[in-house]
């Protein structure tokens, strides 16, 4: 698959940024590049079928059409992966360390270009392109530091024979990103995969394919082996073809319910592991003793980042009944306040729903709710920048639905858009049971002065990333992951090397062998 941006000539190295910056002020790009990668290089499929087209959100135009890899391009960029863990596997921690310390550098030094080229494929504002740029960044860090520490362990048996422990790599492992988070994602994926000795292949959204390769090219610049990290581009049929390809070890997938079941089904015929980071419908709990200003900061955040399109986010924000209405007040105000609109300015706090379809779908949630008796205090609409540019861009107001109860739609689906839930609770006992009524279990949050009832309100709430007076904070040192059909295994901090590793056990005999034969 390739990208064929309009008015196309060769790219040039570095040529990127600038185009990026071309096309916000004229509206065409003026390049044409590959967006497969193996064998070192960006890579262009001779006879590509079946084009789809990606468009930019902000303004609804065609940025390029997309070309899926099929059986022969997903083999070759496996035997890649395969060649290259070959050496890999066998450098040291500390050299894997110093590729990937060069990598977080690269990052750094071209943040604004990437940057800025999520906006344009993904539609987030520049501000929250940018942190997810940094988070990427920080992830390569960690997990550099982590490279050099790996290690078994030791244990004496009797007689002086003993015994030790090996972590080893697994091998060519599989990364499937989802389309909120493109870049953030490939490195969250990739560094701890890399940290262990493993080599990646890697599958983005095809609805966000562009910022995957660049990735791409900072570990090959950085001194990675030619194959070590590489990149197909496709939907369901690519993603297929690497999930049952006999020499592909692992596969780690962000992204829906529906299709984690399908790639846990499959990795199953050949009995890979995975990891599966899902889908949430999180409950977001304020006691009235909280700190007003806080929490009503917290549910904004809860909500509303990239255009509310985040797995973990707190949808449901149940509100004790003695400070609903002033909570009510301050969050409908807030939100009204909230900035849409060009995602490239600085000013702006919510950009582009991803796609029509998507933004139609989010919508739709809106009215259902509406229908079944919520009360729509404020957004859920259509919104139509002044910028003649982005007129046809994806946009919607933010939205805050009062009146929810806990059967309506709106509560008990994942709308992956900027749709606040609210809702009303009495006690504490009522709202755990209420908060944990949910076959999803991905984060849940509280805000609340009492530090013992924090501790004993998230012991007993059924997810797997719980927040205590703050809300969508993902720091690369800790894990992150859910709870039931919200996934398997987890991304990030220190647990997450058993998740890209595997465990082998050697007995050494240092006396003769006591034969019962």
């Amino acid at each position: 698959m390739y990208l064929r941006f309009i008015k196309c000539r060769k790219l040039k190295p570095g040529a990127l940024y600038s185009a990026v910056r071309q096309y916000a002020s004229t509206g065409t790009f003026d390049i044409t590049v590959p967006l497969n990668f193996w064998s070192g290089d960006r890579v262009r499929i001779k006879d590509a079928s079946n084009t789809e087209r990606v468009y930019e959100p902000a303004t609804g135009r065609v940025l390029c059409e997309l070309e899926p890899c099929g059986a022969v391009e997903v083999d070759q960029a496996v035997k890649n992966a395969q060649s290259a863990f070959q050496e890999w596997s066998r450098m040291s921690g500390m050299e894997r360390s110093r590729v990937m310390i060069k990598a977080a550098q690269i990052i750094e030094d071209k943040r604004e270009e990437i940057a800025e080229m999520e906006v344009v494929n993904n539609g987030k504002s520049i501000t929250e392109a940018r942190l997810d740029v940094d988070s990427a960044r920080l992830c390569i860090e960690y997990y550099a530091g982590v490279a050099s520490t790996l290690a078994g362990q030791h244990v004496q048996l009797p007689g002086g024979s003993f015994a030790y422990t090996r972590r080893e790599p697994l091998g060519v492992c599989v990364g499937i990103g989802a389309w909120n988070y493109p870049f953030q994602i490939a490195a969250w994926k990739s560094a701890p995969a890399l940290a262990c000795g493993n080599s990646m292949v890697f599958k983005p959204s095809p609805v966000t394919p562009v910022t995957a390769v660049m990735l791409a090219e900072i570990y090959a610049k950085a001194g990675a082996p030619e194959g070590l990290f590489n990149v197909v581009q496709g939907g369901y049929e690519t993603g297929t073809l690497l999930c049952h390809h006999p020499t592909v070890a692992k596969i780690s997938f962000t992204g829906s319910v529906p299709t984690g079941k399908k790639i846990m089904a499959m990795a199953s015929k050949g009995v890979k592991p995975v990891t599966l980071e899902l889908g949430g419908k999180s409950p977001l709990v304020i006691f009235e003793d909280s700190d007003l200003e806080n929490a009503v900061k917290g549910a904004l955040m809860a909500n509303f980042l990239s255009q509310g399109q985040v797995c973990s986010n707190g949808t449901r924000v149940f509100v004790q009944s003695q400070i609903l209405p002033e909570f009510l007040e301050e969050v409908v105000k807030r939100t009204k306040a909230i900035e849409i609109g060009d995602p490239l300015l600085e000013s702006t706090r919510m950009g582009a729903l991803v796609n029509r379809p998507h933004l139609d779908r989010v919508l739709g949630f809106v009215d259902q709710a509406r229908k079944e008796g919520a009360t729509v205090l404020c957004g859920g609409e259509p919104f139509v920048p002044a910028d003649p540019k982005l007129r046809g861009g994806y946009f919607m107001t933010p939205c805050v639905l009062g009146g929810c109860r806990d059967e309506m739609t709106c509560v008990k689906e994942e709308i992956f858009g900027p749709v606040m839930s609210v809702l009303s609770f009495e006690t504490e006992e009522e709202v755990l049971q209420r908060a944990n009524d949910t076959t999803l279990g991905l984060a849940a949050g509280v805000f609340t002065r009492d530090v013992s009832r924090a501790h004993r309100v998230v012991e007993h709430l059924n997810a797997g990333t719980c927040f205590i007076n703050n809300y969508n904070i993902t720091p690369v040192e800790v894990p992150f992951g859910g709870y039931k059909m919200s996934g398997i295994g987890r991304e990030n901090g220190q647990v997450t090397i058993e998740f890209y590793s595997q465990l082998k056990t050697v007995f050494v005999e240092m006396n003769d062998v006591d034969s019962l034969f």
